[in-house]
């Protein structure tokens, strides 16, 4: 698909300093959006949030500690 080629390729030119950016852009979008949603609601979308987060943060850290262990990084 070109929109995942492309983004692909947004990644590989990008520091990481752009990508931060981009999360904390991210980030923004998903605390406007949490504003406006009815507060009966808040609840089941707090927990769907809560599972995402999880379900892409342990991932993400599990990648990092690997990268960070690896025997070629030591000093």
């Amino acid at each position: 698909m070109k929109l995942f080629r492309i983004a692909d390729q947004y990644c590989r030119e990008s520091s990481w300093k752009t990508l931060a950016l981009l999360k904390f852009c991210m980030f923004s979008v998903g605390l406007l959006v949490g504003m406006q949603v009815p507060e009966k609601k808040r609840k089941a979308v707090f927990g769907a949030g809560l599972l995402v987060f999880a379900a892409s943060y342990v991932p993400l850290m599990t990648k990092l500690y690997r990268l960070w262990t690896r025997e070629d990084h030591a000093e």
